[in-house]
């Protein structure tokens, strides 16, 4: 075998075999064995069910507004800030308590946000109000917080306001994975009353809708492991791969050239 075509055939093969292919770049693809018609049903998100150091927006609202201020966080809820929030809003203590004025503290551990308003409400109208008040109760988490690191746009610890959110959206929020992100083994780290869980999520396949881990709960972590070309260092597409290999052939014949005059 003479040297051009040596040379020619280690250059298909960094051509091949570096450049990053398009179906480790497009999202929920129909892999071999699913139908292109057929539906994929969404998993049903679970309800949330508040943990320690969750951040709670309470408000309650009846025909006298001065009867129920004291109970509620400040007003004007719309547009507030992150930090506005977790300072005007009801923290969830070690103990899975939270401090409301007058009514004092209440276990909301365990709890969806829709039971801690039921609790509320039923406290409120046996204690303080008739029906003829009509109260309205409105409890919300304070943002739907996660964060996302590794080959991503823009990482960190993003807030969205937001009751549900799946991972194509928090991706989307955080400006795309890279190119040399892989989108086949997307990590999501989330706490339990176990421990923590641990989960890859293959967001090239259609089928990642039928995920548990598609719907985020608020807190999850994500990491976006980079693809082995970017290890490698050889180029993302075939013309910066061949630009590479010419470059170091170039590097090579200058120095065979030093070496042997």
């Amino acid at each position: 075998m003479n040297k051009s075509v040596f040379f020619l055939l280690i250059t298909v093969v960094l051509f091949f075999g570096s450049c990053i292919s398009t179906r480790d770049l497009n999202y929920l693809q129909y892999k071999k064995g699913t139908s292109s018609e057929s539906a994929i049903s969404l998993v049903a998100s679970k309800p949330y069910r508040v943990q320690i150091a969750d951040v709670l927006s309470l408000s309650i609202k009846a025909i006298d507004p001065k009867l129920v201020s004291i109970f509620s966080t400040v007003e004007g809820e719309v547009g507030k800030s992150p930090s506005a929030l977790y300072f005007d809003g009801f923290t969830v203590d070690d103990h899975g308590n939270i401090r409301i004025p007058v009514l004092g503290e209440m276990n909301v551990i365990g709890y969806t946000t829709e039971e801690i308003r039921l609790r509320i409400e039923k406290q409120l109208l046996s204690e303080y109000f008739n029906k003829e008040a009509n109260l309205f109760v409105t409890v919300k988490l304070a943002g739907f917080k996660y964060t996302i690191t590794g080959e991503i746009g823009s990482t960190g610890t993003k807030t969205v306001f937001q009751d549900r959110l799946t991972i194509m959206e928090a991706v989307a929020n955080s400006g795309d994975i890279t190119i040399t992100g892989n989108r086949k083994a997307v990590t999501i780290m989330r706490q339990s009353p176990t421990g923590v869980e641990m989960h890859d999520l293959d967001l090239t396949d259609i089928n990642v809708m039928k995920s548990p881990y598609y719907y985020l709960q608020p807190n999850d972590f994500i990491f976006v492991k980079p693809l082995k070309q970017k290890t490698w260092g050889t180029g993302k597409t075939g013309l910066e791969s061949i630009t590479t290999f010419v470059s170091l052939l170039s590097l090579a014949s200058t120095m065979f050239l030093l070496l042997t005059n």
